[in-house]
């Protein structure tokens, strides 16, 4: 059965323009065990957000194509879940402020900043996302509790996944009815150091053995990845 170290590492989304901050926001990051993806222009950053949200999304304001304003109204009107919004940037004065948190921002962090601040700031919104939403997912047949890592089948009954099958799944679950590229998949298993063997091919073995009859709920589609097959 799964354990707590199954636990699929916090998210986050770093919009940023400027390539060396970018650089470095992303390496503090990933030190502190965050899988992070990057984008350097609004509009790219917005679908990215909408398509996956992250759990957190770290946002400068002067961007090319949708600037930072722009971007956070936009997706605080499409979005299907709260992403927690923290705006980065050097605008210091009320009004800026104003239209920040008018445009739906939770935080704002000023330029020049301490890396021990952003961090704070970036856990306190990731924990504070994680508390406005359910710990239990249902897909269909299927029950993940996201806090004990327990999945249940059709007649109830918990499904013997190990660590990386049960990843896997949650990683297919939280993004339905999308397909999730392989690529996407092997970073939220295994962030920047994939193994060199096509351990993704083994572990979805795993977990097509473990559903069982439901295993026909993963559809691997051609050329793409993967998704879990269940009505719209």
């Amino acid at each position: 059965m799964p354990t707590t170290s199954a636990k699929v590492a916090a998210r986050i989304l770093v919009v940023e323009d400027h390539a060396p901050l970018r650089a470095q926001i992303v390496t503090l990051l990933q030190g502190a065990g965050w899988s992070v993806e990057e984008a350097s222009d609004g509009r790219l950053a917005l679908q990215l957000a909408l398509e996956r949200p992250p759990d957190v999304l770290l946002l400068d304001l002067g961007l090319p194509g949708l600037d930072g304003i722009e971007l956070c109204r936009r997706l605080r009107e499409r979005a299907d879940r709260h992403v927690p919004v923290l705006m980065l940037t050097a605008r210091d004065s009320l009004d800026d402020k104003g239209q920040g948190f008018a445009a739906g921002a939770d935080d704002y962090l000023l330029k020049p900043f301490a890396g021990e601040e952003l961090l704070w700031r970036c856990q306190a919104l990731a924990r504070r996302g994680e508390l406005g939403r359910s710990p239990v997912l249902e897909r269909g047949p299927l029950r993940i509790d996201r806090r004990s890592t327990e999945v249940c089948g059709a007649e109830g009954q918990v499904l013997p996944l190990p660590p990386q099958a049960y990843r896997l799944l949650l990683a297919l679950a939280e993004a339905w009815p999308r397909t999730v590229t392989r690529s996407e998949l092997q970073q939220q298993l295994w962030a920047d150091e994939p193994p060199e063997s096509d351990a993704l091919r083994s572990h979805l073995y795993t977990l097509r053995q473990a559903l069982g009859a439901q295993q026909a709920l993963v559809k691997t589609v051609h050329g793409v990845g993967l998704r879990l097959d269940l009505p719209g």
